[in-house]
């Protein structure tokens, strides 16, 4: 399905495209559906989101980048929906730190996709080692604890 839309800017960074009812209907998989979206060739995953009674599509700053699009911007959107397995790709420090401990492991394994990138990316974005070994002690011990993110 394609539509063309402005790319909203809501608050200071955050932004957006309204998706029209009749194009999530078209979609077929329900009023959250996950989607592979594509704008000026570059593709990303996300998922379309009702809010305030519209269904809005959020385009992160990392997906602005990929897209070359900025808010205020008119654009051709092009939305399908992902059947593609959703998994995040886990570090192996924190895999190895996950395995020495079964209570984290278990926990981990239950969380959704998208709590388990809450948990992944801080970690794959850290810069030192110490910062990155500090986050990966911090997500195991809090999932150790049952905490989820």
């Amino acid at each position: 399905m394609e539509f063309t839309a402005e790319l909203e800017l809501a608050g200071k960074t955050a932004t957006g495209f309204e998706v029209p009812d009749a194009v999530v209907e078209a979609l077929g998989a329900g009023k959250r559906p996950a989607v592979v979206v594509t704008i000026n060739g570059g593709t990303f995953r996300t998922s379309v989101a009702p809010m305030g009674g519209r269904f809005l599509l959020g385009v992160s700053a990392v997906n602005r980048e990929l897209t070359d699009t900025r808010a205020g911007q008119t654009y051709d959107v092009r939305v399908e929906v992902d059947t593609a397995p959703r998994v995040v790709d886990v570090p192996d420090d924190l895999a190895a730190a996950l395995a020495a401990s079964p209570d984290a492991k278990t926990l981990f394994g239950t969380l959704s996709y998208s709590a388990q990138r809450r948990v992944v990316e801080p970690i794959r974005d850290a810069k030192a080692p110490q910062t990155r070994a500090r986050r990966i002690g911090r997500a195991v011990a809090a999932l150790a604890a049952g905490k989820k993110p």
